[in-house]
């Protein structure tokens, strides 16, 4: 190393290296070590177009040293300080160019946290200090943009140097293949802020996700893989703050590589870590919600806080026009991630390996997945994203969903990802809402879907499809038969947020009611649905709460309610097994149960046949399904190798009247029917012989599921 030292109040410098970026625990080689062979810490962030880095370090009285940074030719600004240790505070300050209306635009008296800190410490508060200008007026009601030059340091938080250890106990991952997976998506705060048998300091935590009493549940029901909505470190708009509300579900991020502090009991690190490692320890898999497609900066003249005061037009899409400048904003959310510039795509992958190695995860859901394979702004399903990922020895071996659309051009890619990919497919839950509300000529479009919509997925197998009913970005379960309008007042916008188009039906009454027989109805609905999920081919997704009635009172958008009455869950069904919530909880255990016990189901060696049937017993391809004139689904599930030992019968009838149905004539005699489940029975699940030589009655509104045997 480079004997160039300096002092600072006590701190001993010199040139670092410019490899990893971040903050590094490194011995005196410069080589990254543990926390106890350590001689210091090397930084290292990317600027190239500033004139200077200067690293600012804090301690814990909040009294901060500036150390200017060297600049390498590869535009990475690097330095490494003698005695610095693991807890030390830090940010970085660039200097350089600062004119009105370009880009990038450089202020030296704006706090800056590391793209690649590994803990933050502290919360943006919201002020003029954060924004690298001020507005001045000119004449004629003209405004133009001035330099601010407060310091905006006392309003932001700090970013973390971090060790790397923790102690897995020897816990290895589950390795669930997706024939096998049973994928629940959760708020982790939300999931037990309300839990009313785990410790109230942990409720809503880190530590809370995993207490013995949620992983009991959460295996009880039958889960293998937890979806964790975005626990990154994030900011709440400013809007919503004025509001007095919040960015509840965390897709505004400000360190892609830092957990959320406010989701710690002290630690979110080590917390997050230990989730990890005990849901593993119960055979659970945990993939992380992801957002690379933007960040919290907003569009241009948004806050200075990371990525905009280092590089912002590497970082971000950006547009000039006029002398104007423009943040291109494919993502709603004011800016979008540019996955051209190398910067970009190097912070990105380098965020997927931390959680991977450093965090032991199990796989990503990608928001808004699409804007990751832009290259010049267009669509590539051959980008470098998807080849970086494909080529990596840790990464290739883990689960990818995408959330296949964003609001660019050529934005809808359903299909459009890797073929080792999965992705959430809409047209199964917008095709299982229709077919079931009572939405005219659905039988084929059902069918499809049914099947693993390998119609779509023809490059790739069902195996491609998460199928689900609701995730967080809409109703919950109850409130899809329970309300026809959305209800986002309390959101602050007049009602105008949120999905107009839910292909809900309320069964007559908006919201809540105490009639017996819309509740019932409401039940059985809801059974279907769940039912229909877990039968069809492709890895089924549950959303929290949907399997015990939980409602948000039909707030359909409730991305910025942090609230007991609306979006934490509601755990009282537990006192009351005649509750709804108690019958739909024990209902969809038992189907999520009956999924991961039939071979057929869960297809390992890939040989169900799905067919369709007349209620004659007749064959009937997909597509002539709608035109038949019989108001639902009747399907015949087998296997395509000859092996007939069992076979399954769903009869889906989606009319008010009840339907006779003939079971197909098989062609080996002596062959017997169990009614296995009917959703119009309480309790459902039955084992019921079926006498009437293969005649059965499908109840109105139900399903029923068959099991014939020799």
């Amino acid at each position: 190393m480079e004997k160039q030292s300096s002092s600072a109040a006590g701190y001993t410098r010199a040139r670092g290296s410019i490899s990893p970026q971040g903050a590094t625990l490194v011995n005196d080689q410069l080589r990254p070590c543990s926390i106890a062979e350590a001689t210091g810490v090397n930084f290292a962030v990317y600027a190239p177009k500033a004139k200077q880095l200067i690293l600012a370090l804090f301690d814990r009285s909040g009294d901060e040293t500036q150390l200017n940074m060297f600049k390498s030719p590869q535009g990475i600004w690097h330095i490494y300080v003698s005695g610095l240790t693991a807890g030390q505070l830090y940010g970085f300050r660039a200097d350089g160019r600062w004119k009105a209306h370009t880009t990038p635009r450089f202020n030296v008296h704006k706090l800056l946290m590391d793209p690649y800190a590994r803990e933050i410490q502290g919360e943006v508060q919201w002020c003029d200090q954060l924004f690298d200008y001020t507005v001045a007026e000119a004449e004629e009601n003209q405004t133009y943009w001035v330099q601010n030059t407060s310091d905006s340091a006392p309003f932001m938080p700090r970013s973390v140097v971090r060790a790397s250890e923790f102690d897995w106990q020897g816990t290895e991952k589950p390795a669930i293949s997706d024939q096998n997976s049973v994928i629940y998506e959760t708020h982790l705060k939300g999931f037990t802020r309300n839990h009313p048998d785990i410790p109230e300091q942990l409720r809503g935590t880190y530590l809370g996700m995993c207490h013995p009493v949620a992983i009991a549940y959460l295996k009880e029901l039958g889960i293998t893989a937890v979806e964790l909505m975005p626990v990154t470190s994030k900011v709440s708009e400013q809007r919503l703050a004025d509001l007095g509300l919040s960015n509840y579900w965390g897709y505004n991020p400000l360190c892609l590589m830092a957990p959320e502090p406010s989701l710690a009991v002290s630690d979110p690190v080590t917390e997050l870590k230990t989730l990890v490692r005990e849901l593993h320890r119960a055979g659970i898999e945990v993939i992380l919600d992801v957002v690379f497609n933007h960040s919290c900066e907003a569009g241009h003249g948004g806050p200075i806080l990371s990525m905009r005061g280092l590089a912002e037009n590497e970082y971000y899409h950006i547009d000039i026009h006029d002398g104007q400048t423009y943040a291109l904003n494919y993502s709603g959310c004011g800016n979008t991630m540019n996955f051209d510039s190398p910067q970009t795509l190097k912070l990105t992958m380098d965020a997927l390996r931390s959680w991977a190695d450093e965090y032991q995860v199990d796989g990503f859901r990608f928001d808004l997945a699409p804007i990751m394979a832009r290259q010049h702004r267009m669509f590539n399903r051959h980008s470098p994203f998807f080849f970086a990922i494909t080529q990596d020895p840790v990464l290739s071996q883990l689960k990818m969903i995408a959330e296949p659309w964003d609001i660019g051009p050529d934005g809808y890619q359903l299909t459009g990802f890797p073929g080792d990919w999965q992705s959430w497919n809409d047209r199964y839950r917008d095709g299982c809402r229709k077919f079931w509300n009572g939405s005219p000529y659905q039988e084929s479009e059902m069918a499809a879907r049914f099947c693993g919509s390998e119609d779509l997925f023809h490059e790739q197998t069902y195996l491609a499809t998460v199928n689900y009913i609701c995730s967080h970005d809409g109703f919950t379960l109850m409130d899809l038969v329970s309300y026809n309008e959305r209800h986002n007042l309390d959101n602050r916008e007049h009602n105008r947020d949120g999905d107009s188009h839910n292909n809900s039906w309320n069964h007559g009454v908006e919201g809540e009611t105490s009639n017996r027989k819309v509740r019932d109805a409401r039940l059985r609905s809801r059974k279907n649905l769940l039912a229909t999920l877990m039968l069809a081919k492709g890895t089924p997704m549950l959303m929290a709460g949907d399997e015990f009635s939980n409602t948000q009172h039909g707030n359909n958008n409730a991305y910025c309610q942090d609230s007991s009455c609306i979006t934490w869950q509601d755990w009282h069904w537990q006192t009351d097994a005649a509750s709804d919530g108690a019958r739909m909880q024990a209902f969809t255990r038992d189907m999520i149960a009956l999924r991961r016990s039939r071979p057929l189901l869960t297809d390992h060696n890939h040989q169900a046949c799905y067919e369709f049937f007349s209620p004659e017993g007749h064959w009937l391809r997909p597509d002539e399904l709608s035109h038949y004139g019989y108001p639902g689904l009747l399907v015949r599930i087998h296997s395509d190798e000859g092996d007939d030992s069992e076979e399954l019968y769903v009869l889906m009838n989606r009319s008010s009247q009840p339907i006779k149905v003939q079971l197909p004539r098989h062609s080996k005699p002596h062959r017997r029917w169990f009614v296995m489940m009917r959703t119009d029975k309480e309790p459902s699940f039955v084992n019921e012989p079926l006498l009437l030589n293969g005649w059965y009655e499908v109840p109105a509104n139900s399903l029923t599921l068959i099991r014939e045997v020799d």
